[in-house]
């Protein structure tokens, strides 16, 4: 029988999330924003401190996907106001890709928030997460560019779920 966790992230934990977001980035991102924007992004937002920061000082709760005991992905999220949830982050190993098992760790994740609207942000090259966005639910609610520094910019969709 297949096995599959969301395990509330503890600071112990906190290096094997950031090992784990370099290992899934370098797999899916290089071709849609080049290798050098995903190293800037990795140091500046999955370095272990970055990860303890958000999770201590601006309340995001991390999620460790665990499948068939072993380490497979990360969700972080935050609650903007009573039952609005920001995803922040939603992240499978590229091996277990197009399994079913993003489907299964979202419906997870639906019932340990318990949602009335989650919001998202997405690369608008990164067909494949657009894709399994829209076949859970989430519609493209705007398209808006965040300046990072460096000279590098997330072009993004903003994604939005509503409750059923």
């Amino acid at each position: 029988m297949e096995d599959l966790r969301l395990i509330e992230l503890s600071k112990k934990d906190i290096p094997l999330v950031s090992e784990l977001a370099h290992t899934i980035w370098n797999q899916h991102y290089p071709s849609i924003i080049g290798q050098q924007q995903v190293d800037y992004m990795l140091k500046r937002m999955y370095s272990s401190e970055s990860i303890e920061e958000q999770m201590e000082k601006k309340g995001h709760l991390f999620f460790l996907i665990r499948f068939n005991h072993q380490p497979t992905g990360f969700v972080s999220v935050h609650e903007e106001k009573p039952g609005h949830w920001f995803l922040n982050k939603f992240y499978i190993d590229q091996r277990k890709a197009a399994t079913g098992l993003g489907t299964r760790a979202f419906e997870l994740l639906l019932k340990k928030i318990v949602p009335e609207e989650i919001t998202l942000t997405v690369n608008r090259k990164n067909f494949k997460s657009i894709n399994f966005y829209f076949k859970n639910g989430f519609r493209i609610e705007e398209v808006k560019d965040f300046d990072i520094g460096q000279g590098y910019l997330m072009e993004d969709f903003i994604m939005k779920r509503k409750k059923k």
